[in-house]
């Protein structure tokens, strides 16, 4: 069973930063995609960030695209996500997942669907204030 701990969330005014935190128990960790998915109220979870297994190409939602960074340290199997110039609107809980291609050089269609996940960590709150 794989666990994923999400940390780093907060409470911000607009404009400030917050750098999160996955550490994944996954095997293997270096050798799978990671990414970072939100959920705001009322809404369903979406995709924010996604890093494949070696760092070596990211993606981005367009609402995040310029703000946010994702990287990940295979040694200390965690990723993260620095946020930047932050907006009410990006009051979420966070959540990471993996993406159980080994090696893959990108994303498939599917690993941008939130749905295509089984299992989610607790998440961790972002709130941004005006």
């Amino acid at each position: 069973q794989v666990q994923l701990v999400e940390s780093g969330g907060g409470l911000v005014q607009a404009g400030q930063s917050l750098k999160l935190s996955c550490a994944a128990s996954v095997v293997n960790f270096n050798v799978y995609g990671m990414g970072w998915f939100r959920q705001a109220p009322g809404k369903e979870r979406e995709f924010v960030a996604g890093i494949i297994w070696n760092g070596g190409r990211t993606y981005y939602a367009d609402t995040v695209k310029g703000r946010f960074t994702i990287s990940r340290d295979n040694a200390k199997k965690t990723m993260y996500l620095q946020m930047n110039s932050l907006k009410p609107e990006d009051t979420a809980v966070y959540f990471c997942n993996w993406n159980p291609s080994a090696f893959s050089s990108s994303w498939s269609p599917g690993s941008f669907d939130p749905a295509s996940y089984d299992s989610w960590g607790q998440g961790t709150q972002v709130t941004v204030s005006s």
